[in-house]
């Protein structure tokens, strides 16, 4: 009755009106999941909770099982770096070794760029090592606080191995694409341009002692400080820990994990995916073929795999150290599942939403609804889009939510071999990240301003121009790129445009 219809909507757009009007992402979430299931079972209330327990949430969870693991596995990892004292490490060494602002500056960003495997870990990790740094060379609080925030969510969204590339490879892999949901990520990543563009713009800013807007009044001021204040108005909790001092605890200590991570999970990537021969889950095809076999990978197998090894490999390093007792590091691994939780939930419920749409037809009526619009404006389609997700981020506070609503619909839009469809997901992806990036109720812009102890609000207003700068130019770019298909033209075109606003602003702009 209902199936393929305009009432095939109502679930995904009744979810997001009632996150924006109530700012609470989960009960938005399963409330459009249980319209949804009522919908689809023609009011049959029995079946539409059998159809949300079974068809919902119980298939979601068995879909996910191994992103979900490799989640879980990522938060204990952190964990373990945390509680080292690996990062506090690096706090003094930078400390010894950073004598200017720019440095200052530069080492906060290339950490966050380092440190790419959750942005929460990120945070919290980048605010604690270089606050103190950055506050010995009369750097603000609220610079700072961007600086963390603009190497977060924009960094672990175009990493392939991170706790945001298994959340949209795990959405992606339920689109009946004809390809693995990690092949759809890798894909995305040339175009994700405001992702990219403000990891330029960073590096471009701290180089030409560019600041604009309420930042230039506030590092002013913080020059002019002998020093800098606790202005927080944000309590900790048990995720935001202040990173425990260890006398003994080297650089190697965060390093060397994270390297770790990396290598173990190219290796069982590249295994998963045959590139070493036959295995238990596929064939020797693919053998010697890289490329071949990152497509053909399990990553719902491969990631798990690295993380355990890198575990049992964290354990052995730290123990032969003596860096942290067995009993700290065994105390880390449920602390690491409890970090991980809300992403884990809201990637649940994404996925749910999309099971129960799909049994409405959702992506079917969209389809055909798009395939009567007019050239000129489908070709707009990736501006529209992106506009449309940096609006639901930023009413939300959440990139997984924003994506995990969008990425069904962009699907729906776009054919599989149209050209458009991953610039469309890149500019659902990029879209979330930016409204992620300037939502003062966006758990990253929360956690930047703790990890920072800057002022929430001041942090709020003084990046809120950066952002906008960079997603006006980002516009531009989705708009050319919904004619030119080519990512480095598209990105060219942004870049040059970010050189001449900033050149255009350092000459406009008097500093103290």
């Amino acid at each position: 009755m209902f199936y393929a219809t305009p009432w095939a909507l109502l679930p995904p757009i009744f979810a997001i009106a009632l996150a924006l009007f109530t700012k609470e992402v989960y009960s938005s979430l399963f409330a459009g999941i249980l319209l949804g299931a009522l919908l689809a079972t023609d009011f049959n209330v029995l079946a539409s909770l059998n159809m949300v327990a079974v068809d919902g949430f119980s298939a979601s969870v068995a879909r996910l099982s191994g992103n979900l693991c490799f989640l879980v596995l990522l938060g204990m990892i952190a964990a373990l770096i945390t509680k080292s004292g690996g990062s506090a490490a690096f706090g003094r060494w930078a400390q010894k070794n950073i004598k200017s602002r720019v440095g200052a500056q530069l080492a906060t960003f290339f950490l966050g760029i380092l440190i790419f495997i959750d942005d929460y870990f990120n945070c919290l990790t980048v605010g604690t090592v270089m606050r103190p740094v950055t506050d010995s060379q009369k750097i603000s609080r609220a610079k700072l606080a961007y600086l963390i925030d603009s190497t977060a969510a924009p960094i672990c969204i175009i990493a392939p191995i991170s706790t945001w590339s298994a959340a949209v490879s795990g959405i992606a892999a339920e689109l009946n694409t004809g390809v693995t949901g990690i092949q759809l990520f890798i894909q995305t990543i040339p175009y994700n341009f405001y992702s990219l563009l403000t990891i330029a713009f960073v590096f471009t800013i701290v180089c030409m002692n560019l600041d604009y807007g309420k930042m230039l009044t506030v590092e002013t001021n913080a020059r002019l400080c002998e020093e800098q204040k606790d202005t927080t108005n944000i309590q900790n909790n048990n995720i935001l820990e202040e990173i425990p001092d260890k006398p003994n605890a080297i650089l190697s200590d965060l390093t060397f994990p994270i390297i770790t991570l990396i290598a173990s999970c190219v290796f069982f990537m590249l295994y998963a995916g045959g590139y070493f021969g036959a295995n238990l889950w596929i064939g020797a095809e693919n053998m010697g073929n890289i490329s071949a076999a990152f497509g053909a990978t399990k990553t719902g197998i491969a990631l798990p795999c690295g993380a355990v090894v890198t575990i049992l490999i964290t354990f052995l390093y730290y123990s032969l150290r003596h860096a942290i007792g067995f009993k700290e590091m065994t105390e880390c691994l449920p602390l690491g599942y409890k970090a991980m939780m809300p992403g884990i939930l809201l990637l649940i419920f994404a996925v749910s939403l999309k099971t129960i749409t799909n049994h409405l037809g959702t992506a079917e009526y969209v389809h055909n609804v798009m395939m009567g619009v007019s050239s000129e404006v489908y070709s707009l389609l990736p501006a529209i889009i992106f506009l449309v997700s940096i609006f639901l981020a930023f009413s939300t506070g959440t990139s997984y939510g924003t994506f995990g609503v969008m990425l069904p619909i962009v699907i729906a839009v776009f054919s599989a071999d149209s050209p458009l469809m991953i610039v469309g997901m890149a500019a659902c992806l990029s879209g979330a990240v930016c409204g992620d990036h300037c939502s003062p109720i966006s758990d990253t812009t929360i956690m930047s301003s703790a990890g920072a102890q800057a002022n929430h609000i001041e942090h709020v207003y003084t990046q809120l121009p950066y952002a906008l700068s960079v997603a006006a130019i980002s516009f531009v770019s989705y708009i050319v790129a919904g004619f030119y298909h080519n990512p480095l033209i598209c990105l060219g075109v942004g870049l040059l445009l970010m050189g001449a606003f900033c050149i255009f602003m350092k000459k406009r702009i008097r500093f103290v």
